[in-house]
């Protein structure tokens, strides 16, 4: 009978590992994972570079600690697994892969208690590539390490060492000043990291998470909640905010999940927003967390399409346990997520009210922008009107604005009384043909009767400002007087049409056809960008 034991090529394996997709960020997350795991009140992060150019990065916590037994199964590729299930290592894998993937060489160092020797194994890359074993180095603690064991740690806990940092920066630098920037700008970016990643156990006030410090070189990281929840607004009902998910073998488990729009830039300071908001692209969609762990940030996760500026204010915040691990196949860096398609269903028609809503109200912000930023210039349409008495308009009895009615003699013979905007104290000036934002049915125009005092209402019509047609045309023509006038003559000339022909019967048939027209027009503009505020600058220009 052959031998069938395989054992990988030491060699190899060690170094391809080293590309499992880590980045200095996402490494050092994984460590800090062993530290809760291991209980740890505080965490300590010294990123330090060296007279002689070497880059050294020590983890220190306070944990349980670790023997000499447990010290060699945490550096065993593959360790044993766990035995607390909601532990936030999961693979056996992360402590050696996160730190390959920076360094060539990484200590482990521990104990359970003062009176314990500090445990100590190594992983020198170099040296398993030329003996091609899977063989750790025993060295003993050298007297920095055992000083910052003791700065970093205290009595008790555990150290991790990254040295022959080859993979600490994004690029080399000759020894210096431009070395040392960098080395200062890798830990504000890793401290922003960490602020995300674990704000739940870095708020006090947060009492889902227990609280853990953690530091970088001496300075506490604050948490950063991607929610703002002081300002935002949770917009998802408490009924729904509970949703089961089935597992591989048929079994359910409950999952969490809000939805959070935040504030528009235009209602925030520029300081506000850099520091609570961070509004982007890129960073709405999934807030994804295995117990109270960040493990996705933004993103749609193939529930919606691609991330574009109109949501770009919405992020929903989902919950996990261990329970639903299966579920939903973390990798190994636990930097991404995958839903299963019918989850992505199920979260599709939860979430499309929320999602129409953040669109919505991002426009209704960013129109009203524009909206001061270009203004469009309805007087000549009204004065060609006011100086045109040949065409047909129907002839107005009587109006009533306490109940928004008014009572018309039209083409028709018959003396009706419709429901419709009636309006007193109009600019004459604007008095036949005007754009609103008080329009609320989505409509594009709709009739109205306009009085300059409050008798002799004149028939007229309102322009949404907020319809994709206005916002989308009517801006972007705003300097072509020729072509904002036809478009206001031809809609003038809709809506006398209609109140022209109106009868009790037709009158909701007249409201449909405008309906459809507007919705049309709405969809064929689908595509059609908002002008940008380049072209608006412009529209002001000329």
């Amino acid at each position: 009978m052959h031998d069938l034991i395989n054992d990988p090529n030491a060699a190899r394996l060690i170094v391809g590992l080293r590309d499992t997709g880590y980045n200095v960020k996402t490494a050092a997350a994984d460590i800090i994972d062993n530290s809760i795991a291991a209980g740890a009140n505080a965490v300590n992060i010294n990123i330090e570079l060296m007279h002689d150019g070497r880059k050294i990065v020590y983890f220190g916590d306070d944990g349980q600690g670790m023997t000499r037994h447990e010290v060699r199964n945490a550096m065993r590729y593959g360790a044993d697994k766990r035995s607390d299930a909601k532990s936030l290592g999961k693979f056996g894998l992360g402590l050696k892969t996160a730190s390959s993937s920076v360094c060539k060489r990484y200590s482990l160092i521990s104990r359970k208690s003062p009176d314990q020797e500090l445990a100590k194994l190594t992983w020198d890359l170099e040296h398993v590539e030329a003996q091609n074993i899977w063989e750790m180095l025993d060295d003993p603690v050298t007297p920095d390490q055992a000083d910052m064991f003791e700065e970093l740690c205290g009595e008790t806990g555990t150290l991790v060492v990254w040295e022959n940092c080859d993979r600490i920066l994004s690029k080399d630098y000759d020894p210096g000043s431009k070395e040392k920037a960098a080395i200062k700008r890798l830990a504000e970016t890793l401290g922003k990291h960490v602020a995300l990643v674990f704000h739940r156990f870095l708020d006090t006030s947060d009492e889902r998470e227990r609280h853990v410090a953690i530091r970088i070189n001496g300075a506490d990281v604050p948490a950063w909640n991607p929610f703002y929840p002081t300002r935002s607004d949770q917009v998802l009902a408490e009924s729904k905010q509970r949703i089961l998910v089935e597992l591989p073998d048929g079994s359910e488990a409950e999952a969490g999940i809000k939805a959070w729009i935040l504030p528009h830039r235009r209602d925030m300071t520029k300081e506000e927003e850099a520091e609570f908001a961070r509004i982007s692209n890129r960073a709405q969609g999934f807030y994804v967390y295995r117990e109270g762990r960040l493990i996705q940030d933004g993103g749609w996760l193939d529930v919606f399409g691609a991330p574009e500026p109109h949501t770009s204010l919405l992020r929903i915040e989902f919950d996990f346990t261990h329970e639903l691990d299966e579920a939903f196949r973390i990798d190994v860096k636990k930097s991404r997520i995958l839903f299963h398609p019918e989850l992505e269903d199920g979260l599709r028609g939860l979430l499309q009210p929320v999602y129409r809503e953040a669109g919505n109200r991002y426009r209704r912000i960013t129109r009203d922008d524009s909206n001061k930023k270009a203004t469009v210039d309805h007087g000549s349409s009204n004065k060609n009107i006011a100086a045109t008495a040949n065409v047909a308009k129907p002839q107005v009895a009587c109006t009533d604005p306490a109940r928004q009615t008014v009572e018309v003699n039209n083409r028709r013979g018959v003396k009706i009384r419709i429901k419709v905007p009636v309006q007193d104290h109009v600019n004459p000036d604007s008095i036949y043909v005007e754009a609103v934002t008080t329009i609320t049915s989505g409509h594009l125009f709709e009739p109205a009767y306009r009085s300059p005092g409050v008798s002799d209402h004149v028939p007229g019509v309102l322009l949404n400002k907020h319809h994709d047609f206005y916002q989308k045309i009517y801006q972007r023509a705003a300097a072509s007087g020729y072509a904002v006038e036809g478009m206001d003559l031809l809609l003038y000339a809709f809506a006398m049409a209609e109140q022209n022909n109106t009868d009790p019967e037709l009158e909701p048939v007249f409201e449909d056809i405008r309906e459809e027209i507007s919705s049309n027009l709405k969809k064929l503009l689908r595509n059609l960008p908002d002008p940008t505020s380049v072209e608006l600058t412009e529209v002001d220009e000329d």
